[in-house]
């Protein structure tokens, strides 16, 4: 079996989750006997396993399907997480909606990263197969390593006594970064880190403003970090804050859990079920109590989940991913 894996504008979108979805099925299909390609001229391919939505997707299905191959959509976007994102996204968000319809209606099966986001693009009237598949995660990449901490420590001259609150993601009001940034502005005894990039031309301007520097001085967004930076961050801040007010699923969430951090998130439907409050995490449903809670984890005050949470990301290691996603591949092929 061969599985052409494509992605539209792999450069502009590799710092997004989206981006990051590229090498996860990858790395996920490695583990299987599926062969895998991403040369977008091939026409030697059994299925072709899309994540994109431009107009070379949908170009990219089209052909599939006039050369009779099958075709396997990842739903990683919804009309629910496109919007609070760009500037004037909700305005166009309704017109999103359909044309993310009119692709995703052309699979012959539809994976998406949660039971939720299942429910969510079934509400679409989708009547193709919809099949649940997290995204994954690398699980020994995120193994404890003291000389990752420590380069992490030392690319932000922290003091070993200093508390590190961190995040990841897009400048998008939608991931809770206003929510972030009033924390910080409560707090200065402590350092609050939010990694990521997103260009600023596309964000609205009370958000540029921030991150041009309206912003508390204990308050650090360094951009785009990779490496043993960001999975020092992972391992050696205090705790992982997540506010976002919709996901999919939330691939830094996994990388937190396998990274045995503390995790803070907001208590929305995404989480339902697989994340637990008080059991692998810790959950808050407005600004108070995500002060409250972080307060409380940073001063032991709460119980530490981290090895509960590490558990889950266990289940979510690539190898497993892998082979649900070969199980899909074959029940498309098998009609």
């Amino acid at each position: 079996m061969k599985v052409l894996l494509y992605f539209e504008n792999q450069n502009l979108i590799a710092k997004s989750g989206i981006g990051r979805a590229l090498k996860l099925q990858q790395q996920a299909l490695s583990y299987t006997d599926v062969e895998v390609s991403t040369d977008v001229k091939s026409i030697d391919y059994d299925v072709l396993h899309i994540n994109t939505y431009g107009i070379n997707s949908h170009h990219m299905v089209n052909k599939a399907h006039k050369m009779g191959k099958k075709v396997v959509y990842h739903g990683h976007s919804t009309y629910e997480d496109f919007r609070n994102s760009f500037t004037g996204s909700n305005a166009i968000a309704p017109l999103f909606k359909k044309y993310l319809v009119s692709l995703y209606g052309k699979a012959d099966a539809i994976i998406t990263p949660t039971p939720y986001s299942k429910q969510l693009l079934r509400g679409y009237r989708l009547s193709q197969p919809i099949i649940p598949i997290s995204n994954g995660i690398p699980l020994d990449k995120y193994n404890h390593d003291e000389l990752k901490i420590k380069k992490f420590r030392d690319y932000f001259d922290l003091a070993d006594d200093q508390k590190v609150v961190m995040s990841v993601g897009l400048f998008f009001e939608r991931k809770g970064i206003l929510d972030f940034v009033e924390l910080a502005k409560r707090h200065p005894e402590y350092v609050f880190i939010w990694f990521g990039y997103t260009d600023l031309r596309l964000v609205p301007n009370k958000i540029s403003r921030l991150i041009k520097g309206d912003h508390p001085r204990n308050l650090i967004f360094p951009g785009y970090i990779s490496g043993d930076v960001i999975r020092g961050a992972f391992q050696g801040a205090n705790l992982f804050l997540y506010p976002s007010y919709e996901e999919t699923e939330g691939i830094v969430v996994l990388e937190a859990l396998a990274s045995k951090q503390n995790v803070l998130v907001r208590d929305i439907p995404v989480y339902n079920k697989w994340l637990q409050d008080g059991v692998n995490c810790h959950k808050a449903n407005n600004l108070d109590e995500f002060e409250l809670k972080m307060q409380k984890i940073l001063n032991g005050d709460l119980p530490n989940l981290s090895e509960v949470g590490y558990k889950l990301a266990e289940t979510r290691d690539l190898p497993q991913i892998g082979k649900q996603l070969k199980s899909v591949y074959e029940m498309v092929l098998e009609g």
